[in-house]
């Protein structure tokens, strides 16, 4: 199969069939956190920095390689940069994602979150950002990216810069060849978050009413206050998939939200891996993310 019949096979499944998006994607500043939640308490590595990813490579190797973890309910994975350029079982993670899983493979590209300013935090400089994408193409075969920033509270001038930084972001994206998941995540915890939600909705209209026709985007947003806000994003043929993180909310709260919203999915991380542990013998770890697996999907396709 050339690589072009496998971009177009990853397409058609990232926009038509069921399932929802693993969000693997910690990075160096959620990484501790991550682990603690898995059970690894910071003594164990200390300040070596080499150890603690270690340590989290193992722990997504162990959800990946898991018998519950199949294309029947998950689209895609998203990899942090360092998860992309290790291997599982020998094989290069993005490839062993596709070719052992059928799960396509995304790569989180943004370098974290610049001090606030307007109610907002934007992205910060993303160095050496095309020889990246390149990589990610040519040798990793990723299909496409994700990259986030954060609104506070609504405000006008702060939430036009980040919607203006996403897609210019995302158009640098698309010239590499991938497909962007655009990420302008509204706090839940946002004094006005409704209003402030409804500004991004304004904004993201107008953004992709002037991309090319045949543009392909994915957004990833916070699960509306609105039910079904989104909806006109959703059955844009512009927008490949519209996803949904779950933002602090427990897996449970997540879901209830998610599954009132038509055609929204999910790409949760903390709440996918919620319950698992280090410690868990091999049959409660998949039998603990099976559980988490099945309840997300069934909010993803209600």
């Amino acid at each position: 199969m050339t690589a072009t019949d496998v971009r177009a096979q990853q397409t058609e499944r990232m926009g038509t069939a069921p399932g929802f998006i693993a969000a693997l994607d910690q990075s160096g500043g959620s990484t501790p956190k991550a682990l603690k939640a898995y059970g690894v308490e910071p003594e164990v590595y200390g300040d070596d920095k080499a150890a603690m990813f270690d340590l989290v490579h193992e722990m997504r190797t162990r959800i990946i390689t898991s018998p519950s973890f199949t294309s029947d309910h998950i689209l895609a994975a998203i990899l942090f940069e360092m998860t992309m350029d290790r291997e599982i079982e020998g094989t290069p993670t993005g490839d062993y994602l596709w070719e052992k899983k059928g799960i396509v493979p995304f790569l989180k590209i943004d370098k974290g979150l610049a001090d606030g300013d307007s109610h907002v935090r934007l992205m910060k400089p993303i160095p050496g950002l095309d020889e990246l994408l390149a990589r990610a193409v040519e040798e990793k075969h990723i299909f496409g990216t994700k990259e986030r920033s954060v609104i506070l509270d609504d405000d006008k001038a702060g939430i036009e810069k980040i919607v203006d930084q996403q897609f210019e972001l995302g158009e640098q994206v698309r010239a590499a060849g991938l497909v962007p998941i655009l990420e302008p995540e509204v706090d839940i915890h946002a004094p006005n978050k409704e209003k402030a939600e409804e500004r991004l909705h304004s904004l993201i209209r107008d953004h992709i009413d002037s991309l090319p026709i045949d543009a392909k985007i994915m957004l990833k947003l916070t699960i509306p206050s609105a039910d079904d806000l989104y909806a006109d994003f959703i059955a844009d043929p512009k927008v490949l998939r519209v996803v949904a993180l779950s933002g602090g909310y427990s897996r449970d709260e997540a879901n209830m939200k998610l599954a009132r919203n038509k055609g929204l999915i999910a790409s949760f991380s903390r709440a996918l891996a919620e319950g698992l542990s280090h410690d868990q013998s091999q049959g409660e770890f998949d039998q603990t993310l099976r559980n988490s697996i099945d309840s997300i999907y069934a909010a993803s396709v209600s």
